[in-house]
């Protein structure tokens, strides 16, 4: 009741009257340690591109990233595709390779390999930028618990559950989405054992993608807090991505963040039902762009498809984020909001936010809706922090227990 009754009376405070001052935004810039929970820049860099320099066909490079941003949590995404062929952990080394050895080795004056809060922190004092990874679509581990326990040993630090496939022990929203059938009633009881590992490794328990019954099962089985990496708010946009208010609550009330997503059509119910006019050619059109093999001729077709989509559809606004970020407030409390972007992985997001060097501007809008430096780096970064000492401190209270050794059945 105490983090609902916070919330209340952030989010209701009036309208700032004040102007708010530069030095403000610029002490906020400097001090917070801004912490994007996803982004999928890797799926670039995997074919080539350096992330020193001018991301020219998305919203992601080092030269935008300086002097903004404090951790970033690259996606290792595996798609479905992988799947045929039991593709998928090839897949997912490549991506964690690329983070380790195109980003992180590339440019070491630039970033820090860290798995822990103390980490981001002393990647701040250093002035470096904290780099972190997350695995997107749990068909990665191949149905396999020791995969698992691999993948956390090479520096993963959450998995989300599925992506919008569902895999063989969970349901995903996508899946559902398209075909409204539950073909595991979210989690089997390998999939409970999945976040149970998943908490005695320590790895966060993403769901973000995940189908709502899913979301109840992992939070009746985690005994950690849980994060949404990159979701919003239901209530504002209809978008099934996004969670409802019941489901961040619960979220929040056991210790998790939602960290909200940036994505035109995850924030912005005009520009999601604007969107979806057409939307199984543009798909259909995306898809074939992403399945070029050749970085160049994907990459030019990618923006091809984008400066044809982009006039058609006004995009979400700043006000459409700062909206999401406060009905979140209001629903889960100061405590458990933060920043889950989405970039690389998006075809829209507001251009006043499209990349790290202009959240200098959603500061700014924080403030004069209300909220102080305090609460603003809350959602920045603090509140993540929190999770991730709390999920290393329930994986230390777990320290006794025996790794599973459940093996997937069909």
């Amino acid at each position: 009741m105490l983090a609902m009754g916070l919330a209340f009376s952030i989010s209701a405070a009036a309208q700032r009257t004040t102007p708010v001052t530069q030095a403000e935004v610029d002490a906020i810039t400097r001090d917070a340690i801004l912490i994007d929970t996803h982004n999928d820049v890797p799926s670039r860099t995997v074919d080539g591109y350096d992330i020193a320099t001018p991301n020219l066909h998305g919203m992601t490079d080092l030269p935008r990233m300086r002097g903004y941003l404090g951790a970033e949590f690259f996606a290792v995404f595996v798609d479905a595709e992988y799947v045929k062929g039991n593709h998928s952990a090839n897949r997912a080394l490549q991506m964690i390779d690329t983070v380790r050895t195109d980003v992180i080795a590339k440019h070491p004056n630039d970033f820090l390999f860290a798995t822990t809060a103390d980490d981001i922190e002393r990647a701040h004092r250093e002035h470096k930028i904290a780099a972190l990874m997350g695995i997107e679509g749990g068909h990665a581990i191949e149905d396999s618990l020791r995969l698992l326990r691999d993948y956390y040993a090479l520096g993963i630090r959450y998995m989300t559950l599925t992506h919008f496939n569902t895999n063989d022990w969970a349901d995903s929203q996508g899946d559902f989405e398209k075909t409204s059938v539950r073909h595991h009633n979210g989690l089997t009881p390998f999939g409970k054992d999945v976040v149970r590992e998943m908490n005695r490794l320590g790895m966060m328990v993403d769901i973000s993608h995940v189908a709502d019954k899913t979301f109840y099962d992992a939070l009746a089985v985690s005994t950690a807090p849980m994060i949404a990496s990159h979701s919003s708010c239901r209530a504002l946009t209809s978008f099934t991505r996004n969670m409802t208010d019941d489901m961040i609550s619960k979220l929040a009330a056991k210790g998790g963040v939602i960290n909200i997503n940036f994505g035109c059509d995850f924030i912005s119910q005009r520009y999601y039902d604007e969107s979806r006019a057409g939307s199984a050619e543009l798909k259909a059109r995306r898809a074939a762009a992403d399945a070029l093999k050749d970085p160049a001729a994907k990459q030019a077709a990618l923006a091809a498809l984008k400066k044809e989509i982009e006039p058609k559809v006004e995009p979400a606004t700043l006000n459409d984020l700062v909206a999401q970020i406060d009905h979140a407030v209001k629903i889960a409390g100061i405590d458990h909001v933060g920043i889950g972007t989405d970039f690389d992985g998006l075809d829209c997001v507001p251009t006043a936010v499209d990349s790290y060097n202009k959240f200098p501007t959603l500061t700014r809008a924080l403030l004069e809706k209300g909220y102080s430096a305090e609460a603003i780096k809350k959602i920045y970064g603090g509140n993540m922090l929190q999770v991730m000492r709390e999920v290393a401190k329930r994986a230390d209270e777990l320290k006794g227990e025996s790794p599973i050794e459940t093996v997937y059945k069909p």
